[in-house]
């Protein structure tokens, strides 16, 4: 195990931001972890997302939550002895990215990412992998196309509209227009519209990520679940080894077409294929497993969760 060994007594005086009079602000362990997820979230937002697909997106998400890893780690451990000063204490800092100690910390920062910070999201919601017919090579095309990207990134999904529109105009070929204009008029409830535009899309590249898993969520919105579950089939034939396939199943089967049984295993798929890729939604496919073990329980088939937990080799201590 690698670890990092400090002498306390040269560290001391940082701990007496934590032993300030009643009058001024003290720090406490959800302040220390905003501060370094705030670093984290810093550099998320720096993360260059073109060309990119969700693994390359959620591999350099990583790199962002492990630079931060060791001094949240080292904060942590000073304010546990504070108060208690001792210039012979050490304190050993785990770098060792396998060990349990280690996997606490980076936990807790991805956990607070995935819930509070906007950049995060917007990469992990990103998979801009280029093909043939990703751009186009008509310039007054392309033009279109970039008037309407800063629109969408800033979600003014409406005005965005008619710049990709006029883009997949001059050029119908033109795979990302057609994508963004499916994004735009799902965020505008224009679902119809939407689908056209994610299935012309495809027409053009039948492997296209984002339209495929689009038509999925669209279908999701309009409640037509067994529409979404063919579409989720038509991620994973495609992409089997996609998490967001199995979590989108996964989550149809637990809240709305009730199959716990069946959300559960599909669940389980996507969090280990979450964690195969250090997705940060490994944090919401934990969420679910947990719901589900509670609606299990009062059922009777805690033995029932185990058996599928087991058969996706996921272990728990209940």
């Amino acid at each position: 195990m690698k670890q990092l060994i400090l002498a306390i007594g040269i560290l001391l005086p940082f701990t007496s931001l934590h032993a300030q009079s009643d009058t001024k602000p003290q720090l406490d362990s959800i302040t220390v972890l905003r501060i370094f997820a705030m670093e984290s979230c810093k550099c998320v937002d720096s993360i260059t997302l073109a060309g990119k697909d969700s693994k390359e997106i959620a591999e350099d998400i990583k790199k962002c939550i492990d630079k931060e890893v060791a001094p949240y780690q080292l904060s942590v451990k000073i304010f546990k002895i504070s108060g208690k000063p001792n210039k012979n204490n050490t304190l050993s800092i785990n770098e060792d990215p396998e060990s349990d100690e280690y996997k606490q910390y980076y936990y807790q920062l991805e956990t607070w990412l995935r819930d509070s910070c906007a950049s995060l999201k917007k990469a992990v919601a990103s998979n801009n992998k280029e093909t043939a017919h990703s751009f186009s090579s008509n310039p007054q095309a392309i033009d279109q196309y970039n008037m309407g990207v800063p629109l969408i990134d800033s979600g003014d999904y409406a005005n965005s509209i008619p710049y990709f529109k006029k883009a997949v105009e001059i050029d119908p070929q033109f795979a990302f227009a057609w994508d963004n204009l499916g994004i735009a008029y799902r965020h505008t409830e224009q679902y119809d519209l939407a689908l056209d535009a994610y299935k012309h899309s495809l027409a053009i590249d039948p492997t296209g990520h984002t339209p495929l898993q689009n038509i999925a969520i669209v279908y999701e919105y309009q409640k037509k679940y067994d529409e979404a579950l063919k579409a989720y089939q038509n991620i994973i034939n495609v992409y089997s080894d996609d998490p967001e396939s199995y979590y989108g199943v996964g989550r149809i089967y637990t809240y709305f077409d009730v199959d716990l049984e069946k959300g559960l295993d599909n669940m389980c798929k996507a969090y280990n294929l979450y964690i195969k890729i250090n997705s940060p939604y490994r944090v919401d496919a934990e969420k679910t497993i947990g719901y589900i073990y509670g609606e299990m329980k009062k059922a009777g088939k805690e033995d029932e969760f185990n058996k599928i937990l087991k058969d996706n080799n996921i272990s728990t201590t209940n």
